[in-house]
């Protein structure tokens, strides 16, 4: 019995060592699955060091089992080297980057790039151009025929009116309020209807041009000044890009 004692002696007290070391499931242990070298060392010292203060004979008893013992010890642990949160047993990417996000294998987590945000369909452009008689008469009065002055600011515009960006225009004429409600609508069609006339003998394609009446419903000043009255007698160009 007390050659079995003595010959178990090492093996317990270098167990005991390794033990201390080796048992943190952190990876902070100095000791653990994968340096079960170092710890069949550590083993083999301490076996072959106690068991030396029997005898030599029992010295080379116990550093094997030292040796044995101690790889043992270590090799059965389950740390977590990497600190990534897999226990190394279990960790097919060891030594991963620190806070790298990993899959319960240990291996990191395929990152990709985040969708780009749904592009959100842009209005289209418009663009208003106002000719009023505050200017250049655009018609005599009573009349619906354009002048050479409406005429003239036209051409003027026809660069950009023909434009290929310029998909659509609508073409919407208005009057002051002098006269009745009914035959003002009439006059504004007939004015704009007039405009559009004059842009298709210009060359404009007739699917881009319609055109519409306000009659005086839509004043953009005062109708009781003669000033007011020339701002309201207009002809609007609505271009739809």
């Amino acid at each position: 019995m007390n050659v079995l004692i003595r010959a178990a002696l090492p093996v317990l007290l270098a167990s005991s060592l390794l033990s201390g070391c080796a048992t943190h499931s952190d990876g902070s242990a100095p000791l653990n699955q994968r340096t079960w070298p170092i710890c069949s060392l550590i083993g083999g010292l301490v076996g072959g060091g106690l068991g030396a203060i029997e005898s030599s004979g029992w010295a080379a008893g116990g550093a094997a089992l030292g040796l044995l013992g101690g790889g043992l010890i270590c090799y059965a642990q389950d740390g977590d080297e990497d600190d990534d949160g897999v226990f190394d047993r279990r960790d097919h990417c060891p030594d991963t980057p620190a806070n790298t996000p990993v899959e319960h294998h240990g291996c990191p987590v395929p990152q990709y790039p985040a969708s780009a945000p749904p592009v959100e369909p842009q209005a289209p452009a418009s663009e208003v151009i106002t000719l009023n008689d505050a200017g250049k008469v655009l018609f005599d009065f009573d009349k619906s025929d354009l002048t050479a002055d409406a005429r003239s600011q036209l051409d003027g515009l026809m660069g950009k009116l023909s434009h290929a960006n310029v998909a659509s225009i609508r073409v919407v004429g208005h009057t002051d309020s002098v006269g009745s409600d009914a035959y003002n609508q009439g006059l504004s069609e007939r004015r704009a209807s007039s405009v559009v006339e004059y842009l298709l003998t210009q060359g404009l394609a007739p699917d881009k041009l319609t055109s519409e009446g306000k009659g005086e419903s839509e004043p953009v000043a005062d109708n009781e000044t003669d000033e007011g009255r020339a701002q309201n007698r207009r002809v609007e160009l609505h271009l739809q890009r």
